[in-house]
């Protein structure tokens, strides 16, 4: 007659019952290696959060171009094509350039600031939305239209809730028609918004004379390609004008070294949880062969009334994953909320994710099973006559 499921369910709750300190030392020791890879995954999860929401605040990832050909001479619109044709991981590429820095007035406001020309995808490459109105199209361009698009902080102090769309802006005693607005960007440097204010290349070429690229501007397919892409921009440009200076900057650097450092630590964390956990596993291994050693007499009263050696080993497993679980159940939860208290406090944030808590259970389950497969072999192995005679 074999042991039914109930039974070594109840065998096993009167186990763990008899022998509290027993465990509760067996689940800290799990509770500990829980709590660590969970936490682990947790900074990992906000830092991530929190390079997003830089990210998001700021100019999309790109990599800013100057470069000068040994006569002096600038980059012109068709060098802008040249490298689009050739490059790897492009998203996106545009061109602008700086025209003048003068007030931009509007009845009786007026603000000073940066005017620039840039090229038809621009848009494309800062990654600023439109909110509305329209960016220049190819008859703008065609047509030297004086024409504007502004961002939202611009339109805000010079128009203050008023449809900007179609009113009319002057600088340098030059009027404008507004035809669009965009979403306000911190560009690369900056820590506050100062305002926007773009004309298309071609009317800016009107008004200096030339189609000079001040700044090419290339934004990656991944951000992990930066380094890559200012590789390839300075090898095509160098080959097509031998003896050019080249300059890049991008605006995600400090995201780069900033995901580094976080990469480097949580990979030591984790490494630091995978120790507490192995350590945890040899205390599940250890105080299981002492319960094996304690119940020899049990074990032979089993193996006489029928009981099988799966069953018998089954008995140590199944105490092995009740204590692996509460033990890593009560360590994730901890840690969830010391993290909900700590986002809190400190603004981070924090969203709870059930893979990353599966992923925790899951390693406490597997090093609990690894620890006791080893003592439960050792208990089907026991004679039940010797067993019965301990």
């Amino acid at each position: 007659m074999s042991i039914s499921s109930l039974d070594l369910l109840a065998l096993t709750y009167n186990s763990l019952r008899s022998n509290p300190l027993r465990s509760v030392l067996t689940m800290l020791g799990v509770f500990m290696g829980v709590a660590s890879v969970s936490a682990t995954l947790n900074i990992g999860s906000i830092s991530r959060s929190v390079m997003e929401q830089q990210l998001a605040e700021r100019e999309a990832p790109q990599l800013m171009i100057k470069f000068r050909l040994n006569d002096g001479r600038k980059l012109q619109l068709d060098d802008m094509e040249f490298l689009k044709q050739r490059m790897r991981g492009l998203q996106a590429i545009s061109a602008d350039h700086w025209l003048s820095n003068d007030q931009i007035i509007f009845q009786d406001k007026q603000v000073k600031l940066a005017i620039f020309g840039v090229s038809q995808d621009y848009l494309l490459t800062s990654g600023e939305s439109l909110l509305q109105g329209r960016f220049f199209n190819a008859d703008d361009f065609a047509n030297y239209q004086p024409l504007v698009v502004i961002d939202e902080f611009l339109a805000e102090r010079l128009f203050q809730g008023e449809n900007p769309i179609g009113k009319r802006v002057y600088a340098a005693n030059k009027p404008y028609i507004v035809i669009g607005v965009v979403e306000t960007k911190l560009r690369s440097g900056d820590d506050e918004p100062r305002g926007e204010i773009f004309i298309s290349m071609s009317l800016r070429k009107v008004l200096k004379g030339s189609y000079d690229i001040g700044t090419l501007r290339l934004r990656p397919k991944n951000i992990e390609e930066i380094k890559d892409l200012e590789q390839q921009a300075k090898e095509l440009l160098l080959q097509r004008y031998p003896g050019g200076r080249f300059w890049a900057s991008n605006n995600i650097n400090d995201i780069l070294e900033q995901r580094e450092t976080v990469t480097f630590v949580s990979r030591g964390l984790l490494l630091l949880g995978i120790i507490t956990l192995l350590v945890g596993g040899v205390g599940v291994a250890n105080i299981t062969l002492a319960s094996v050693a304690e119940r020899t007499k049990e074990i032979g009263l089993l193996r006489a009334i029928g009981g099988t050696q799966t069953e018998i080993a089954l008995l140590f497993i199944l105490e092995a994953i009740l204590l692996s679980l509460i033990g890593g159940t009560v360590a994730i939860t901890t840690v969830h909320g010391a993290t909900i208290i700590i986002a809190h406090r400190f603004e981070l944030p924090y969203e709870f994710k059930l893979e990353s808590a599966a992923l925790a259970l899951g390693s406490s389950l597997t090093v609990g099973l690894g620890s006791v497969f080893f003592p439960a072999v050792q208990a089907t192995k026991l004679d039940p006559v010797k067993a019965l005679r301990s």
